[in-house]
């Protein structure tokens, strides 16, 4: 017999032998055997790879074998803010669990869509992902290149939420103060200035207190409740799911955008910088924040100057994109000296530190309306309103406030949470006259940027970061957004006073219904 002949009968018996072999095992139920050894049973002797825990309850389980496909979320590959790797995804479905259970967008709207692929950008799927399959788009290259052109004047501004998480990054607890070492990394990065959020968060306040003490009294037709405007994911919900409700939302842009705005307008003037070389960028926790800077609308400081090509934020990082560009220049957070934000729009209270936690708006836009309604600091107890913090979805309080009487609040986060809230105004039972509303559980602590500390986001590690803002509120020097030294110059020499004509035109803005778009359905 010819030898290649030979060797062809011998790889079909090989082959045969291996078949009959696996169908065997199969018919004797034997192939659990052969998983157990490998470490994939969850049997008392051998502990999962990740931990007990590391998903949620519901697929803790071993699941028939072969694995079972449980899907994925659509992400348009135009997305400005998250993308996927294909090759990691194993379609475990816990992106589809968060977007449909905790955010209620996914599963929501009833098809064919109109041109549109339903994402509110929260990135919360980021987190959910035990892969790392969806991340947010990366955008250190953009901010390379910025800096190392010598024409450029780039300046950051940080977030509140972003000096309690980064640590973690670095081998840091979870809550970690690090707002000193962030800054002189950035410093170190080659930013020619480096910003605090915190300073527009006050100026957030200034604007939409005066804007709520405006609804209350009749002085603008807008409709009570007033709802906060400062998270991205949340205003693009409000815009799909209830766009009759609009009229509801505060006009007051996010602090990341005034800041933005302020930078190349108030700051450029100041400096004697033209605002077509200065680039700004943003560290956020939030992966809505690289959506939110591409609005058409937030294109002030272009009509300001009347100069076309003007985008007020030009780049937005998270905080997981700030580690990652620390280590690749070898900067070692942890050893850093602290140093100081730069002045003009660097200076910040404890009111504005504690807007990245849940409640923390409300908070401290209670403080400052309460001084404009009565012309007296607000009592103790206002500056611990601890009735709209802790991580209860939905959270309620009522202020009396002399001269106006009882001011009622309310505070969700979560979009699931939103739409009880939501669905409780449409129907015309609502009691209160201002609701804070954030995408994100937690808070922007917990946004869609921030490190994944654990997959999916904990509780525990959420309150590590929110107590830690709520101990630097506390031992603030001044803790009340109206006793901003640097935003009442800002005030006095540029803007003259809240909601004036040029407050109006660089920091407030307005809403796109997007409801046409989907087919709303009842889940």
């Amino acid at each position: 017999m010819d030898d290649h002949v030979k060797e062809d009968e011998q790889q079909l018996n090989k082959q045969v032998t291996r078949r009959s072999f696996l169908k065997l095992m199969g018919g004797l139920g034997l192939a659990g055997i052969t998983m157990s050894l490998a470490g994939c049973s969850n049997s008392s002797t051998v502990e999962q790879a990740g931990g007990d825990g590391w998903l949620p309850q519901q697929y803790q389980g071993r699941g028939t074998w072969p694995a079972q496909v449980r899907g994925r979320v659509p992400i348009d590959p135009d997305n400005p803010s998250i993308t996927r790797d294909d090759q990691k995804c194993i379609l475990c479905g816990q992106c589809m669990e968060v977007c449909d259970n905790i955010q209620t967008v996914a599963g929501h709207y009833g098809l064919p869509l109109a041109n549109d692929v339903i994402c509110v950008n929260c990135g919360q799927c980021t987190l959910w992902c035990p892969t790392a399959a969806i991340t947010e788009r990366d955008d250190i290259q953009n901010v390379l290149q910025f800096i190392q052109d010598p024409d450029k004047h780039v300046v950051v501004q940080t977030a509140p939420a972003t000096r309690v998480a980064l640590g973690e990054e670095f081998g840091l607890p979870p809550g970690t103060w690090v707002v000193g070492q962030q800054v002189a990394a950035l410093k170190r990065l080659g930013f020619n200035a480096v910003f605090d959020t915190n300073f527009t968060a006050d100026l957030t306040i200034m604007e939409e207190a005066t804007e709520l003490i405006k609804r209350i009294t009749g002085e603008i037709n807008k409709p009570l409740p007033q709802f906060t405007s400062c998270s991205p994911g949340w205003v693009k919900f409000c815009e799909y799911f209830y766009p009759d409700l609009l009229p509801h939302m505060s006009s007051c842009k996010s602090p990341q955008q005034m800041l933005g705005a302020l930078a190349k307008t108030y700051y450029a003037k100041s400096k004697n910088i033209k605002p077509e070389n200065i680039i700004s960028v943003s560290i956020m926790p939030c992966t809505a924040k690289k959506y939110e800077m591409q609005r058409p609308e937030m294109i002030s400081s272009a009509h300001y100057w009347n100069k076309k090509g003007l985008q007020d934020v030009d780049v937005v990082l998270t905080t997981r994109e700030l580690a990652r560009m620390i280590k690749q220049q070898n900067i070692d957070l942890s050893k850093l000296p602290e140093e100081n934000y730069d002045s003009m729009l660097g200076e910040g209270t404890g009111a504005a530190i504690i807007f990245g936690a849940t409640g923390g708006v409300m908070e401290a836009a209670v403080r400052s309306a309460y001084y404009f309604i009565t012309k007296q600091q607000p009592p103790a107890n206002l500056l611990n309103l601890t009735p709209v913090r802790g991580l209860e979805g939905v959270k309620e309080a009522a202020v009396d406030v002399p001269g106006v009487g009882a001011v009622k609040v309310a505070v969700c986060h979560g979009l699931s949470n939103a739409r009880q809230v939501l669905d409780a105004v449409r129907q015309g039972n609502a009691p209160w006259h201002f609701v804070e509303f954030m995408s994100c559980p937690g808070g922007c602590i917990s946004g869609g940027g921030q490190p994944r500390s654990a997959v999916p986001p904990s509780d525990e590690i959420r309150m590590a970061r929110i107590n830690s803002l709520y101990q630097a509120d506390a031992r603030a020097v001044r803790r009340e957004s109206h006793e901003n030294a640097e935003v009442l110059a800002l005030y006095q020499d540029f803007l003259q006073h809240p909601m004036s004509e040029l407050a109006e035109e660089l920091l407030h803005t307005k809403y796109t219904d997007r409801g046409k778009k989907i087919k709303e359905i009842t889940v």
